[in-house]
């Protein structure tokens, strides 16, 4: 390496180091941003450009150690997070690579504005980033598939939640209750369909019910009504758009625990598979049941539920191409006459983006996660809580 004379200050010794690299002499410039981080020793830019010297002079282990070094002073340095993944990926280092990509990107979506110069690097990040995980859950999907026919229905979905979840293809969502919130419940998306033995039976009634349900529609009377009713006051929310629309309607047969006699009279068949299935009896809360219409070109917006100690089945009667639901991390699309039942305390949306009709039957029935005993005792406590003085009314 060339010989200085000592600068006077580190910023001196850093517009030496700059000029060497501009006239092409990486060897001089690493000699004088290293002195230039012995002047400050705190400094990750110029760790940052002694970096850039040992890359131009095409020592990676020398710009690796510089950049750990800038890393070192500060963790959010999103610059030398990319050199370093930069220099990892040139060096078919994927998982290193795949680190410091990773880092970079996650810092990145935390800059506002976005630099435009840092743009196409952090989208190269991400690209680098979303193909390596593609890879990772191929080759996972492959090594797990033959343990797939030895798993039940729980432990299947329970794993592809864990593989995607790990790989970062996928979010895990939470209970959310905005009422009673019963703990250490398993917080199910979707359940399934073993703890439903019943399901079968009300499906084979689905052309029954849809028939009741179109004869109804043909004359509803009172019995259609808006799902979403804001008590007047109410500050504009995520239903404000739906409040007081038939955009989501409901025809209830029983609602808080209370049967809707007459729509029960004009359902015969839909009250008797109703009252075949196990489902919770608490006076002044459940069951609730009613038929679920959504317009054309309508969006219910994500929410989460009131309580994670009920199941909330569907029943699809009506459904046209382009409608869809999720709960949590899944989407599904509803098949008509295939009844499921989800968790609404995790949050779920709906949609109807088809020029027709959806409806879909609706009904409430226990947590299959709740115990005889632990059932029982919620029923108690509703019973001892209403009884009080303090009951609040709906």
């Amino acid at each position: 390496m060339a010989t200085t004379s000592p600068p006077a200050s580190a910023v001196e010794a850093n517009r030496r180091g700059m000029g060497a690299l501009q006239a092409g002499d990486p060897a001089a410039a690493i000699e004088h941003f290293s002195a230039a981080v012995a002047a400050d020793p705190a400094s990750g830019a110029l760790q940052r450009n002694l970096a850039s010297a040992w890359r131009a002079l095409g020592d990676a282990a020398g710009e690796l150690a510089a950049l750990d070094a800038a890393l070192a002073i500060d963790r959010r340095d999103v610059i030398a997070w990319i050199r370093k993944a930069e220099r990892h990926e040139a060096l078919e280092e994927k998982g290193a690579a795949l680190a410091a990509w990773s880092a970079a990107v996650a810092l990145g979506q935390q800059l506002d504005p976005l630099p435009t110069t840092l743009a196409p690097l952090l989208a190269h990040g991400q690209a680098f980033v979303g193909g390596a995980t593609d890879t990772m859950f191929a080759v996972v999907t492959d090594a797990l598939t033959p343990l797939r026919s030895t798993l039940s229905e729980t432990e299947v979905r329970r794993g592809d939640a864990f593989v995607a979840s790990a790989l970062g293809r996928r979010q895990i969502y939470r209970n959310e209750c905005a009422g009673v919130c019963y703990p250490f419940l398993p917080a199910d998306e979707f359940f399934d369909r073993q703890h439903f033995p019943w399901m079968t039976a009300i499906e084979a009634q689905t052309d029954a019910i849809r028939a009741e349900l179109l004869a109804l529609l043909d004359d509803p009377g009172e019995a259609l009504r808006p799902y979403v009713r804001m008590e007047a006051g109410t500050p504009d929310t995520i239903w404000a758009p739906l409040d007081g629309q038939l955009d989501w309607g409901a025809c209830f047969l029983w609602e808080y625990g209370e049967p809707n006699q007459p729509v029960l009279d004009r359902c015969p068949a839909t009250a008797a598979a109703l009252a075949a299935i196990p489902g919770a009896r608490i006076p002044g809360r459940a069951p609730s049941a009613f038929f679920s219409m959504l317009k054309p070109r309508t969006r219910i917006p994500p929410h989460t539920g009131v309580t994670n100690t009920r199941a909330i089945v569907h029943l699809p009667l009506i459904v046209p191409s382009g409608c869809g639901f999720r709960v949590g991390g899944e989407t599904r699309q509803w098949q008509e006459g295939s009844a499921f039942a989800f968790d609404d305390t995790i949050e779920h949306e709906a949609w109807n983006d088809s020029d027709a009709l959806r409806a879909v039957l609706i009904f409430d029935v226990w947590n299959p996660h709740l115990s005889a005993g632990e059932r029982e005792l919620l029923t108690r406590y509703f019973a001892a809580a209403d009884a009080s003085d303090f009951a609040i009314p709906r």
